[in-house]
């Protein structure tokens, strides 16, 4: 049984430990700004991916920009910083106490496009990190659940402008998904700012 993390009035008690939810961290009129640019500007790509020992490809388009002229862990080549990127990760390693040296995108373009269970990898070879997860556009519904025990799962619906910080300890006893939707969609994109090695 999936139990919510909010109700229509209130925010329940989080696990601190796996992550902090804050709403509103940019404003609806910034996100809808950024929003509009990323689409247009952003070289969305569809990639290949490895899932129960099948080439599959990603229900969703993402980019990679970062500290580096690198590969990321799924091969994408990684784009110098936008400013407008740049200036958000500032902001959140202020708001955050964390520092990030990346941020993968990824663009839901409506509700056929998804992300299945899954822990994040490491960026850092061995460490579970800190990522932040900054919405905008669509609300989407954030499903996580024990690897251990698959009926512990809980919710939280991603609103446009939100800051998700997910502590390494989820990566390491959770996993989550974003599903796909009966109802119609509009766009989303995500924002995972994130800790590699350079």
């Amino acid at each position: 049984m999936q139990q919510k993390l909010f109700d229509d009035t209130a925010q329940l008690a989080l696990p601190e430990d796996l992550l902090t939810y804050t709403p509103g961290f940019i404003s609806q009129e910034e996100g809808d700004r950024l929003l509009n640019l990323l689409l247009q500007i952003v070289p969305w790509q569809q990639h290949k991916v490895i899932m129960y020992d099948k080439e599959v490809i990603t229900p969703r388009l993402s980019a990679w920009y970062g500290d580096k002229r690198q590969r990321d862990e799924g091969k994408r080549e990684v784009l110098p910083w936008l400013p407008e990127l740049y200036d958000l990760k500032k902001r959140i390693e202020h708001f955050t106490g964390v520092t990030f040296q990346g941020v993968l995108l990824n663009y839901y373009r409506d509700g056929n496009d998804s992300v299945a269970w899954h822990a994040d990898k490491d960026t850092i070879p061995g460490v579970k990190t800190d990522i932040a997860s900054v919405s905008i556009g669509q609300e989407r519904n954030f499903d996580f659940r024990s690897k251990k025990d698959h009926s512990q799962q809980y919710s939280i619906k991603l609103e446009h402008g939100s800051l998700l910080l997910m502590k390494g300890e989820l990566q390491k006893g959770w996993e989550h998904r974003i599903a796909k939707s009966t109802v119609p969609m509009r766009a989303r994109i995500n924002l995972t700012f994130r800790k590699v090695t350079v």
